[in-house]
């Protein structure tokens, strides 16, 4: 009997401890005081400041795309959506009081540029604020052919290449020649063709958000080594040594006089084939006889901020073998004889240039295109393997040759023109 009464005590017991934790829930449940509301009317704006704790007495008027940003006002739990100009914003009611209200700057650029805010409330009504998406200043990184004529079509890359009807995308040749034939724009391409009267030097270019300057110089005739006909400064007309090149014009449409050719018969497998007739060009040095040490034409002190340029013409695709660029230096050529060892030597470095490796049918152009070798990149051997970087003290002599390369291709008889070999700065 003792123990069904103490039985019956530990049941009273678990069930007003039941009954007092139930109400406790139901309480709990019932009771959201911090649950989020949107209120009713329409939303006022005082101001925008940075989110950041450290910038928040620093009023702003426009911000960057993405940046955290915090508006201050009243009745901002009225906004149901925002839109910076015509991009939708991602609006967190955890981070709206009545108060204030955080955001990120929406990452996609309008197309339509309106410096507004436009905030819509659950009556879809609109209120408006000024404020302006900051947008970088165009950059402008290269032209598909710096040496392209008068009337010709070329592509300039960058980004933030941004044309609006109401404020379109200006672009300005050396010689202060402005562009107005355009063919195409995107972001971060446009095409257009060279006006009339266009001379030598930076390309400058205007959106609605700055203006910038070019990092190539057009028809860049500074620190050239070969043009084929020595027409350009210091520029050397030919070759000097076992091989000098077949030098012509009338294979493509020159861009100004003779270009060097390539052509011949190139195996696909590595290494299998040694056209050296075909495919190459040779530059010995010998001041004696008026053949200057290239690096005597240039400022070699710091080669970490210069580039090997050229432009090329494939008319015939090229499918196997890499073209070769090989700075020589007194120490490995011996010109009174002739030696030319150090193109199939395996620790002397070289830049190598593959474009038709991972192409479907081979690399070819249309028409002239500049092509663009940081000197920091003539580190490898004539397989592909990484080597130590060449040094100015390299630099006495030339050598263009396609072979070997690393990689695998297909039997092919490309036609390969190259002119305007140069060293320039990397801007």
């Amino acid at each position: 009997m003792k123990i069904m009464k103490l039985n019956k005590n530990i049941s009273s017991i678990l069930l007003g401890i039941l009954a007092l934790m139930s109400g406790s829930f139901i309480q709990s449940c019932s009771d959201q005081p911090d649950e989020y509301k949107i209120s009713d009317g329409a939303p006022t704006i005082y101001y925008a400041r940075l989110s950041k704790v450290a910038a928040k007495d620093s009023l702003i008027t426009g911000a960057y795309m993405g940046t955290n940003i915090c508006f201050v006002g009243c009745n901002l739990r009225s906004i149901t959506k925002m839109y910076f100009n015509d991009q939708k914003a991602v609006l967190n009611s955890s981070f709206i009081t009545d108060n204030t209200l955080l955001v990120d700057v929406p990452n996609t650029l309008s197309d339509n540029p309106t410096d507004k805010i436009y905030m819509v409330n659950n009556q879809n009504d609109t209120t408006t604020y000024d404020f302006k998406v900051l947008v970088p200043s165009p950059t402008v990184t290269s032209l598909n052919n710096e040496w392209a004529k008068d009337g010709e079509t070329v592509t300039l890359s960058g980004d933030y290449l941004l044309n609006y009807s109401s404020n379109p995308l200006k672009i300005t040749m050396p010689g202060n020649v402005p562009v107005t034939d355009f063919v195409s724009y995107s972001k971060t391409a446009v095409s257009f063709k060279i006006p009339a009267g266009s001379s030598k030097g930076y390309v400058t270019v205007t959106t609605k958000y700055g203006t910038s300057t070019s990092k190539f110089y057009f028809r860049d005739d500074r620190n050239m080594l070969f043009d084929w006909d020595g027409t350009h400064g210091k520029a050397l007309a030919t070759g000097h040594g076992w091989r000098n090149g077949v030098i012509g014009q009338n294979v493509v449409a020159p861009l100004d006089g003779n270009y060097i050719i390539f052509k011949g018969d190139l195996a696909g497998k590595i290494g299998s084939s040694w056209n050296e007739d075909g495919y190459s060009f040779d530059y010995w040095p010998d001041t004696s006889n008026g053949y200057p040490e290239l690096n005597t034409l240039f400022d070699a002190s710091d080669i970490s901020k210069l580039q090997l340029k050229f432009e090329i013409n494939v008319p015939q695709a090229w499918n196997s073998c890499a073209l070769q660029c090989i700075f020589t230096g007194n120490s490995q050529v011996t010109y009174a004889t002739g030696n030319n060892t150090y193109i199939s030597n395996d620790t002397y470095p070289r830049a190598l240039w593959t474009p038709w490796y991972g192409t479907a049918n081979g690399y070819t152009t249309e028409g002239w295109v500049t092509v663009s070798i940081p000197l920091s990149e003539f580190k490898y051997s004539n397989s592909g393997t990484v080597l130590s970087k060449i040094t100015n003290e390299n630099m006495t002599g030339l050598t263009f040759f396609v072979w070997k390369g690393g990689y695998e291709g297909t039997d092919c008889s490309p036609i390969i023109c190259i002119d305007n070999i140069r060293i320039a700065p990397i801007e």
